[in-house]
């Protein structure tokens, strides 16, 4: 399985950015996609899950302002953010976990939120 993510970049304070991540190869079934962040020094930490049923979690720090979407007929999972703040500059991670408890990683897109 490979998850390949886009859509990180630099943005102003205030700024919105959409990140994308399609999963690819021997899919059998997927339980929730989500994405996590790591800023540096910092441990990895969720941001977002949605699973194949449509339920969604957040981080309390990106609730109301971030938004998981995804699409299952293209294995595709997407994160709008809006109202980006500069605590929000991290390196993105598309996770895939699947049913018997399997999880697989994108290499990572960086979102820097700065003037």
């Amino acid at each position: 399985v490979q998850l390949q993510a886009s859509g990180g970049g630099l943005v102003q304070p205030g700024g919105s950015l959409r990140l994308s991540c399609a999963a690819s190869g021997s899919i059998f079934s997927i339980l929730a996609m989500g994405w996590y962040r790591q800023a540096p020094g910092q441990q990895r930490e969720l941001v977002a899950r949605i699973t194949r049923g449509g339920s969604t979690a957040y981080a309390d720090s990106v609730k109301g302002r971030f938004t998981i979407s995804r699409d299952n007929a293209k294995n595709t999972v997407y994160l709008q953010m809006n109202s980006l703040k500069p605590e929000d500059t991290a390196v993105y991670y598309c996770q895939l976990l699947t049913p018997d408890a399997m999880d697989y990683w994108g290499k990572g897109t960086q979102v820097t939120v700065s003037s």
